[in-house]
């Protein structure tokens, strides 16, 4: 191990992300990246300079890692992702105000 491997921060291999998207029309949201340590690491910055909101939940995103790319999520993980999203939409609708 050389010195500059302690210097420099290293990317949490466990940290997963999974990035979704719903457009007008979908029946569902879809998984449209997902990733672990650095490519997870990449998400989440991706969706922060975008300003997309970043909701953290180990156990939503191990069963969404399940998820095959382009797919979408299956129908017993709706109600969780509906809640998020009705959060998300109060949210939005009071910092608009």
């Amino acid at each position: 191990m050389n010195s500059n491997e302690h210097d420099q921060p290293r990317a949490d291999i466990k940290r997963q992300a999974i990035a979704l998207h719903y457009a007008e029309g979908d029946y569902a949201p879809k998984v449209i990246a997902k990733g672990r340590g650095v490519i997870a690491e990449q998400i989440i910055e991706r969706a922060k300079q975008h300003h997309i909101f970043v909701h953290e939940s180990k156990d939503l995103v191990a069963l969404l890692m399940q998820v095959d790319m382009d797919s979408h999520i299956p129908p017993e993980l709706y109600k969780a992702i509906a809640e998020i999203l009705a959060w998300l939409y109060r949210l939005e609708e009071q910092q608009s105000e």
